[in-house]
């Protein structure tokens, strides 16, 4: 048997780049396991009570500065009462530096967190399912309106065509 040899990319030009949405995506998901932090900027990851917040941005709150080699990360945060901040804030930089050079190989040399909130574990609850509560409300309300008007116009079409088929027919005969 012959010996085979894998074709190197030696040779091989090119750039490995990211966009900043992938870096900030890598980071909302990193900070799903640290304690204490409740939020980062509107609650993309929070999933408190079956209640989803703002699933649709999973970037909200964070901003990066990506470069060839290194990234930067700024956090707008909402950290649980009496929890320690330092510790959360050591956590993050843990978790976002290993998480970001595990899945890039760049270097995070920079980790900025602005605390914009703290809030008991209960009102934050409270104040997500009161943001969810209102979107499925809404949601409900529209859909409830849109049926009704759905079939006003399908009353009014039925009405419209009944006259048009009677004045079709000849009135004499």
């Amino acid at each position: 048997m012959e010996n085979q040899t894998k074709p190197t990319t030696t040779g091989v030009k090119g750039e490995l780049t990211y966009e900043d949405k992938v870096i900030q995506k890598i980071v909302g998901i990193a900070l799903e396991s640290v304690d204490g932090l409740l939020t980062v900027d509107g609650g993309f990851f929070s999933n408190i009570a079956g209640k989803l917040v703002n699933t649709d941005d999973v970037t909200s709150g964070i901003n990066v500065e990506v470069g060839k080699k290194q990234v930067a990360v700024d956090l707008d945060i909402i950290a649980e009462y009496g929890s320690d901040m330092t510790t959360i804030y050591d956590k993050i930089k843990d978790v976002v530096s290993t998480q970001v050079n595990k899945m890039t190989n760049l270097d995070v040399i920079e980790v900025n967190v602005n605390v914009a909130d703290v809030k008991t574990r209960e009102q934050f609850i409270k104040d997500s399912e009161t943001v969810q509560d209102k979107v499925s409300s809404a949601a409900e309300t529209t859909g409830d309106f849109a049926s009704k008007q759905g079939r006003k116009a399908k009353g009014a079409f039925n009405r419209t065509t009944t006259k048009i088929q009677e004045n079709n027919e000849p009135r004499v005969q």
